[in-house]
């Protein structure tokens, strides 16, 4: 198995957790975001993914790409450690407070985004961070409100097992601190993230445990 990969990508970030807390072997292939104009824009890399972003899984031949679609499918073809609940609702519940997080929150500061909005808009760094604090503190309070009104929170997302979402949430968090937004307005997304943070799957996933880290 191998995954292309960036060691700062947040959506690279949800499938490394995910292959660490299933205790899957896989060859890390870095793709650098940057250098050259960006390796994944090169003929070489969108013949693997045409989309031109990272992550793509590699399973002996099958080119999966979509961090939401890799750990789902991962969880359909390596059912141990499941990332899941069993039951509808919680699956449901599951998906909503990750694609808060990959669908709502995270585009917002993908890496093309913030070259557009200082290249074609030509706006200032100053206002490029001020976009991403915004877009972190938006998304950051709904899914505090999601979970800390839901008694199926528990010491992860949802329950005392870390799946999906927690995969999700431990890169926003990466991506809050990167950018200097304060976490103290969102206690229960800090606790989890704490409890993330202590487990060897998280600390082996983390962007400065890689091997392409700058």
């Amino acid at each position: 198995m191998k995954l292309y990969t960036y060691f700062r990508s947040s959506a690279a970030y949800r499938v490394r957790i995910a292959l660490e807390l299933k205790g899957l072997d896989y060859e890390a292939l870095p793709v650098h975001l940057l250098r050259g104009g960006g390796e994944q824009l090169q003929a070489a890399y969108r013949a693997i993914n045409p989309a031109g972003l990272v992550p793509a899984l590699d399973d002996d031949g099958a080119i999966l790409t979509q961090s939401l679609a890799i750990l789902e499918y991962l969880d359909e073809t390596r059912p141990q450690v499941p990332l899941l609940p069993p039951d509808p609702a919680g699956r449901a519940r599951v998906r909503a407070l990750a694609l808060t997080i990959a669908a709502d929150t995270h585009p917002l500061g993908n890496l093309r985004v913030l070259k557009y909005l200082t290249g074609q808009l030509e706006q200032t760094d100053e206002t490029k961070l001020a976009w991403q604090q915004h877009w972190l503190r938006t998304g950051m309070a709904a899914l505090e409100a999601m979970l800390a009104g839901d008694p199926r929170t528990g010491t992860f997302c949802h329950g005392d097992q870390p799946g999906l979402a927690d995969c999700c949430l431990a890169p926003q968090v990466f991506s809050a601190q990167r950018f200097g937004v304060d976490l103290a307005p969102y206690p229960t997304i800090t606790r989890i993230h704490d409890h993330c943070a202590a487990l060897p799957a998280f600390q082996r996933a983390h962007p400065a445990a890689q091997p392409d880290a700058e």
